[in-house]
């Protein structure tokens, strides 16, 4: 046996944990548009999606879109979409003629969200990339113990929050943020991991709630 070989070896069992620990994530890949370039036409995937029989949410927009990221959270997994073919004002009014949210939010600060019963699809202009669009899909679930109430409350009255996720929801959760970083949306410069098992690329957090926040 060589040297280089028995050092190898030695190397390997010392550091054993420290191997188990790396990320399979690697954050320096940065989304690129070629990995949002589709061989359909804008008219061509207009027509798929209304023609579709899918109910499902997520299924007519991965059926559609490409995949390019996901979100672990606590307990649940967000999927993050890309397109350059659409504005987010467009896309939302396409998707709320397809399948009408029980509520849609204002176009504000370059994002926009559709609220469904089980899904909110939380629209967002690119960071990076000009004229990318970004599609977050997050279960009701993935929302209620993830997001901050500071951001979703730029969007939706307290109200309309709390009859989604309870009485007390937006008052709870933003003394939890408080001390606790919550989730901010998709982003491609900060990261946000609360499933403890892989570092997903770019997820703003918001930390605190003051009570000024919020319509």
């Amino acid at each position: 046996m060589s040297i280089t070989l028995l050092f190898f070896i030695l190397l390997v069992g010392c550091n054993s944990d420290s191997f188990s620990n790396l990320s399979a994530f690697d954050e320096s890949s940065d989304i690129s548009e070629d990995d949002l370039q589709v061989e359909e036409s804008k008219d061509e995937i207009i027509n798929r999606l209304e023609v579709s029989t899918n109910s499902d949410v997520e299924a007519l927009i991965s059926d559609n879109f490409p995949f390019v990221d996901s979100v672990t959270g606590e307990e649940t997994t967000a999927n993050v979409y890309g397109t350059l073919l659409f504005e987010v004002e467009e896309l939302a009014d396409l998707f709320a003629e397809i399948k009408q949210p029980e509520e849609i939010s204002d176009f504000i600060d370059g994002q926009q969200i559709l609220a469904y019963s089980d899904v909110f699809v939380i629209l967002k202009e690119s960071e990076e990339l000009d004229n990318a669009t970004f599609i977050e899909v997050a279960s009701e679930q993935f929302v209620k113990k993830n997001y901050s109430p500071n951001f979703l409350t730029t969007y939706f009255t307290i109200r309309m929050l709390d009859s989604f996720f309870g009485n007390n929801w937006v008052s709870n959760r933003r003394s939890y943020c408080s001390s606790n970083d919550c989730y901010g949306g998709y982003s491609t410069s900060r990261n946000y991991n609360k499933g403890g098992v892989t570092k997903n690329r770019g997820l703003g957090s918001f930390r605190g709630g003051g009570p000024s926040t919020g319509k």
